[in-house]
């Protein structure tokens, strides 16, 4: 049972090398939820999960430092660089009636205003920002918004996803969505594909909105070097979904 301290958002952030942006943007994202608490109450209970994963520079020493700063922040290391696996975690980790999955070179306050209506209302239990629907506005480089498109052709043919988009932000009921998080098997960039589309075919109440989506540095690991580990867990999603499920 939750008590009156646990908050009503948890924010789960991975974050892998990320030691030259992450401070400015974690003091930037405490100080928009102070003014949107303004506004509306559950952004004034908030917890911040810097779900590090395998960094090899200073990062671990920031949001050490970010942690001991801001009561709500806390930073867990991973050990691995595995973004699925963090992100997993880090879900797992969560206290919030609410969870929102951020990226930390967004940190998109805009996106939790729009998302947390539609779940306090009953509309959704799974909000997904997506860069490829109407009305998004998708500024990364032309080769990363191509790999966006192609993945979601590839799991809407081999796993029958019906959406536009599965990976980036998203936002959720905990108690709702917790079963499907436990239930997803692969890890790496993967997951959250697999945690979109589990909910979906679980006959979740799924609702896509636009996102605007601008990179503020370059990926932390190369597009190319990633291709052999999606198609191989793209592989083992499609049978764990197609066979298994």
């Amino acid at each position: 049972m939750a008590s009156h301290d646990d908050p009503a958002l948890s924010i789960v952030i991975p974050i892998y090398n990320e030691e030259g942006i992450l401070h400015a943007a974690i003091v930037d994202l405490v100080e928009r939820l102070q003014r949107a608490a303004q506004h509306e109450p559950l952004f004034a209970r908030y917890e911040i999960l810097l779900s590090e994963n395998g960094s090899r520079d200073g990062t671990v020493q920031v949001g050490r430092a970010l942690a001991e700063r801001y009561p709500q922040v806390q930073l867990h290391s991973l050990g691995r660089p595995d973004y699925g696996a963090a992100l997993k975690a880090g879900i797992l980790r969560a206290r919030g009636t609410y969870v929102l999955c951020d990226e930390i070179d967004l940190c998109d306050v805009d996106f939790y205003t729009r998302a947390l209506p539609l779940l306090t209302s009953g509309e959704a239990e799974l909000v997904v920002g997506s860069k490829a629907m109407a009305g998004a506005d998708d500024r990364r480089p032309l080769l990363r918004r191509a790999a966006t498109k192609t993945i979601n052709g590839m799991l809407r043919v081999l796993v029958g996803f019906t959406g536009t988009d599965t990976h980036g932000l998203k936002a959720f009921r905990r108690q709702a969505l917790l079963p499907t998080v436990e239930h997803c098997m692969v890890e790496k960039d993967l997951f959250a594909s697999e945690f979109v589309i589990r909910a979906e075919r679980e006959g979740k109440r799924v609702r896509e909105i636009p996102v605007r989506i601008a990179e503020k540095r370059p990926p932390s690991i190369n597009l190319v070097r990633r291709v052999p580990n999606v198609l191989k867990n793209l592989a083992i999603l499609t049978y764990n979904i197609r066979i298994r499920s």
